[in-house]
């Protein structure tokens, strides 16, 4: 069975709540009704008693006595009877039909008499009839020298409340019926927007996704919704744009050393060639593969790191890490006449793999050594700052352009200073670098003045002192 539709599960949802409230408010106003109608009967009755208490009719005999109280009571002793006792119970006069027989008189209505208190009762006569019944006393010196008894039959109670009781079984039905067929029209109302947004939104494809879900200006939750849409689709373009920069740039280094690659070995082929020209041949060609080899490399490492990928994280010490860097280093800046110094390293302690730190951070070495000219010194510290430890690498290199600072931690990304060098790399370090710090919760930043040299800065969290 398929899944309903949201407005369809509105409505129903609607429908239910209003059903459970209709039927709570109809047994509320039933029972206030019923306890309005009850009040009103025991005070009429109560007002029949205290007349008949006060003019007392009972001297007469019965049918004077029954037009007395006619004359006294007027319409309201229409569908009204009265009862009189003495005080032992005998009855003595009475105006009812016989037909009803003598109500009794209960144990209750004489306790409450000799306190001078109305009794308010309830009597089921033999034919299922009911009674509604007030007991008063007369009071003679002290004593109860009478009891006075006014009775209704409740007929007439009960058939108003059946009425009502129909009234509300006809009504309550309808009122659900006409509320679902209005939730439901409001429902499809309100999602139209939603049916608008989800026709859009299927004219979006991957090859084009400068289109946007229109904003009204409303702002309502579907106002909010499309313009967290419109958010995800910005940054999905965003993605879109730079995979397929990505992709072009790795095509683009890869295809290079391929190309010298291939053409080296059509061009020892093209004639017989002695020992000596095939081993240069060769050793041009393996240098070629070793660079391949460590593009693919990054490339992976990159792809692992951008998707999350990460190994088991251990208390990693960070002090060997900067003297296992500077020493590496320190033999290649050597080799292109750069002093490379250990400013300092102050013991310090973070949570994450050993391995991938020291790539990020031979990765900034690396290129500080890289693009700093002849006779220029790059400087190495290691501090603990503000809860951090803090990784520094500074070159006196020619600076960056403040305009650049934002794209160098992109991939394949290489100014034209580090284009025009030899030891220029495929532009993956930086991306590295960041990706990894990134990965261990810390952040990668950089400052640079054009001319004067740059510094880069390993922001990470420190690790809780063992216990």
């Amino acid at each position: 069975m398929p899944p309903l539709a949201i407005r369809t599960r509105l409505t129903l949802w609607y429908t239910s709540v209003l059903f459970a409230i209709l039927v709570v408010i109809s047994v509320l106003s039933y029972s206030a009704l019923a306890w309005s109608l009850r009040q009103d009967l025991d005070a009429s009755l109560l007002t029949v008693a205290r007349v008949v208490r006060d003019t007392g009719p009972a001297g007469a005999g019965p049918d004077l006595a029954s037009e007395a109280l006619r004359e006294l009571l007027g319409p309201d002793f229409y569908d009204k009877f009265v009862q009189l006792f003495d005080p032992q119970g005998n009855l003595g006069f009475r105006s009812m039909p016989r037909a009803l027989g003598t109500l009794p008189l209960s144990p209750e209505a004489r306790d409450n008499a000799r306190r001078g208190l109305p009794t308010f009762e309830t009597v089921e006569l033999p034919d299922k009839k009911r009674v509604r019944v007030v007991t008063l006393p007369l009071i003679v010196g002290g004593r109860v020298a009478q009891l006075i008894q006014a009775g209704l039959p409740l007929e007439r109670m009960d058939h108003t409340l059946w009425r009502y009781a129909q009234t509300l079984l006809v009504l309550v039905p309808l009122g659900l019926l006409l509320a679902a067929a209005g939730g439901f029209a409001i429902a499809r109302v309100a999602l139209r927007r939603v049916d608008e947004m989800t026709r859009t939104a299927r004219r979006i494809t991957a090859e084009d996704l400068s289109q946007r879900i229109p904003v009204r200006g409303t702002a309502d939750e579907l106002d909010r919704l499309a313009e967290t849409l419109n958010g995800m689709l910005v940054r999905l373009e965003s993605t879109m744009v730079q995979l397929r920069r990505f992709t072009a740039d790795a095509a683009h280094e890869l295809r290079t050393p391929l190309t010298v690659l291939k053409g080296g070995i059509e061009v020892a082929l093209r004639a017989e060639r002695s020992g000596d020209e095939y081993r240069s041949v060769l050793a041009s060609s393996l240098e070629e593969v070793e660079r391949v080899s460590r593009l693919a490399e990054d490339l992976l490492l990159l792809s692992r790191l951008t998707a999350g990928v990460e190994g088991e994280r251990t208390r990693v010490d960070l002090e060997p890490i900067v003297l296992e860097v500077f020493d590496l280093g320190s033999r290649l800046a050597r080799e292109t006449g750069v002093s490379l110094r250990l400013a300092g390293a102050e013991p310090a302690a973070v949570i994450g793999q050993p391995r991938s730190l020291w790539r990020a951070l031979m990765n900034l070495v690396d290129n500080a050594v890289k693009y700093t000219p002849a006779g220029g010194k790059v400087e190495l510290t290691l501090t603990r700052r503000d809860g951090r430890a803090e990784l520094s690498v500074q070159d006196t290199g020619p600076g960056i352009d403040p305009a650049q600072l934002g794209r160098i931690f992109q991939p394949f990304v290489r100014l034209d200073d580090a284009r025009a060098r030899v030891q220029g790399g495929a532009g993956l370090g930086l991306a590295i670098a960041r990706s990894i710090v990134v990965a261990h919760g810390g952040v990668l930043d950089v400052e640079s003045t054009p001319g004067a040299g740059s510094r880069f800065i390993i922001r990470l969290p420190l690790a809780p002192e063992p216990a």
